[in-house]
């Protein structure tokens, strides 16, 4: 994945508040009319890695202006821009020296919220959120209310699956990311272990939504999941 060095990125920001500050004295269009600021300060507010998309700021102007807005906060390097509409407040590793590439999750969420889709992380990508599989995940696979979509960068392809509204609306996510795992484990490969790992893996407050949310599932899945949240044995 592509990493920024500390280095280009400071330079770069200098640049950008250089070109800022000449167009400000020049009256040179780029006025700040108090939109940017208030965008800023909310950025600033929220920890580094955080993915922000443009209706994430709809209460302080309109759309144009916000994206306008955005742009010069790319510029000045406060964000990072990941895919049209989605941006990231870059978050830098003093381990590796640099700054580390967006978390697909949030990138995925973030599409989400902007589109006002329902979704859960499906197959290997549901498998290694809960700890089941090590394997590096080519793509990151979610099931979606909304239409099939595909979204790349650098090296990172997200994949949306469309899905009736009945598997996913309604659940909570952790309900959704159980039944997902399931489904990509099949009923012959959850084995003793697997329920234990789940089993540890939810708070008692997941147990309780995944006992109340997941009755609608097909007999297998919601059979084991009775296991993992009620501390039955497995026969």
């Amino acid at each position: 994945m592509e990493t920024f060095k500390v280095r280009d990125i400071e330079l770069i920001a200098i640049m950008s508040r250089i070109i800022y500050n000449i167009c400000d004295m020049k009256g040179g269009g780029i006025v700040d009319n108090g939109y940017t600021k208030r965008i800023r300060a909310r950025v600033l507010s929220f920890e580094d890695g955080t993915v922000f998309v443009t209706s994430d700021f709809a209460d302080i102007a309109d759309t144009t202006t916000i994206r306008q807005s955005l742009s010069r906060l790319v510029q000045s390097g406060t964000l990072r821009r990941i895919l049209n509409g989605v941006y990231e407040k870059p978050k830098y590793s003093k381990l590796l020296e640099e700054y580390v590439a967006a978390d697909p999750e949030a990138v995925a969420n973030a599409l989400a919220r902007s589109y006002h889709w329902t979704i859960a992380p499906c197959g290997n990508t549901a498998l290694n959120l809960l700890g089941l599989s090590t394997q590096v995940t080519a793509v990151w696979s979610y099931v979606s209310d909304g239409p099939y979509k595909t979204y790349e960068w650098n090296s990172t392809k997200l994949e949306f699956k469309h899905r009736t509204n009945k598997d996913i609306t309604g659940l909570s996510y952790m309900t959704s990311l159980v039944i997902q795992a399931l489904k990509t484990l099949g009923r012959l490969n959850v084995t003793p272990e697997v329920i234990q790992m789940l089993s540890e893996k939810l708070t008692g407050k997941d147990k309780q939504a995944c006992l109340k949310e997941a009755t609608e599932s097909t007999d297998w899945v919601y059979d084991t999941i009775r296991q993992i949240c009620g501390g039955e044995k497995v026969q």
